[in-house]
């Protein structure tokens, strides 16, 4: 039940946030505002308790594929909600806040109770910190396609009430940085707390992941200087975000699929 209700209170934000930069109902725009800080605050409650109860249950651990993006949808509603702050940006609260609802409709327990693993609270603090650096930055992923979008429109000088969804390109990179410097923050810890774990980078198999993993933090330290340094911005920005989310993907997801499809092999 509360699946439900979470995807509609979502829902119904995003479409508030939405309707609240559209013209059309600017005199209705401050009602539709708070209607939508109201619904998505109930939600992220609703949904951070149910992630919880299924991610941490008094057995153990159990994070399955369906959770972990679901975590990744929670992360898009906080941030929806706190970029909401800033009026020029409520269109893509509403964006990111729709994205977090059709995450909803995936959670749920293991449909086997073997996934269901008892590990220390050590590793369960990595693997958390870790998931949720991986779902900023995947926010932030989010946020860099819209930002490429928007430049892209701007440059085709393309006039439309739509335009009214998009913040100035600058308060949007501000944005951008913002998740980007959390993640960063959020993968140093991860990084950190992963490597008192590894007695061994070859023998456990970790030697790919840890490398690409090290390899995106640099990508994403050397952003964040850019910015911070040489106020880079535009295609320059976006791009090198990119890249390093894209390295940041291969760490995970590409050492799983060569160690366990190509090499039969599991990371211990």
């Amino acid at each position: 039940m509360s699946q439900i209700t979470i995807f509609f209170l979502y829902l119904l934000a995003a479409g508030a946030f939405t309707a609240s930069r559209l013209p059309r109902f600017d005199a209705r725009s401050q009602l539709l505002f708070v209607a939508a800080v109201i619904l998505v605050a109930i939600g992220i409650v609703i949904h951070g308790e149910a992630l919880v109860s299924l991610v941490l249950p008094a057995s153990g651990f159990d994070l399955s594929v369906g959770n972990a993006i679901s975590m990744i949808g929670f992360e898009l509603a906080v941030i929806g909600l706190i970029a909401a702050i800033e009026p020029t940006l409520r269109g893509i609260s509403g964006g990111l806040i729709f994205l977090a609802a059709l995450t909803t409709l995936l959670m749920g327990p293991s449909a086997e109770p073997s996934a269901v693993v008892a590990l220390a609270w050590q590793v369960r603090a990595h693997i958390l910190i870790a998931l949720l650096s991986y779902g900023l930055l995947t926010v932030g992923t989010i946020v860099a396609l819209y930002a490429f979008v928007q430049e892209r429109r701007l440059r085709a000088a393309k006039l439309s009430p739509m335009n009214q969804l998009f913040a100035p390109l600058e308060t949007t990179e501000r944005l951008l940085f913002g998740v980007a410097a959390a993640g960063f923050a959020g993968l140093t810890l991860a990084i950190g707390s992963g490597s008192s774990f590894v007695n061994d980078l070859v023998e456990q198999h970790l030697a790919h992941k840890f490398g690409l993993s090290l390899l995106a933090w640099v990508v994403f330290g050397i952003l964040l200087a850019g910015r911070f340094f040489k106020g880079w911005r535009g295609k320059r920005a976006v791009r090198l975000y990119l890249a390093g989310f894209l390295v940041l993907c291969l760490a995970y997801f590409g050492s799983r699929l060569i160690l366990e499809e190509i090499l039969h092999r599991t990371w211990s």
